[in-house]
């Protein structure tokens, strides 16, 4: 059982600054690869970047050079700083926890409850 509670979201202007934190509670991250998602109003979820239990990241196209996703694995906690801000970045932005599980054979996933982000002047 995994517990993935996010924060730091609010409203910020164009241009502007955000760092995201998600602590992870129930498990350590282990092998788990660790993700960012994010869902704007009418449109389906999105991967926004993850990060794998060795450190090795991925992004979206649209966010590379902008954002950046890191750990601290003492801490359980992942982060997404954000930067340059567009308001197409305006979303719930989601953490993710996934990891295989062999004997089932299938990836156990969790979800945090969201937190909003909203870019506008």
């Amino acid at each position: 059982q995994v517990q993935l509670v996010e924060s730091g979201g609010g409203l910020v202007q164009p241009g502007g600054s955000l760092r995201l934190s998600c602590a992870a509670s129930g498990s350590t991250f282990g092998t788990a690869t660790m993700a960012w998602y994010r869902q704007a109003p009418g449109k389906q979820r999105e991967l926004v970047a993850h990060i794998t239990s060795g450190g090795s990241t991925n992004y979206a196209d649209s966010m590379k050079g902008r954002f950046t996703i890191s750990k601290d694995n003492a801490k359980n906690t992942v982060y997404l700083q954000m930067n340059s801000l567009k308001p197409e970045d305006t979303a719930v932005y989601y953490c993710n926890y996934n990891q295989y599980n062999p004997i089932s054979r299938r990836y156990e996933s969790y979800w945090g409850q969201g937190t909003q982000v909203t870019v506008s002047s």
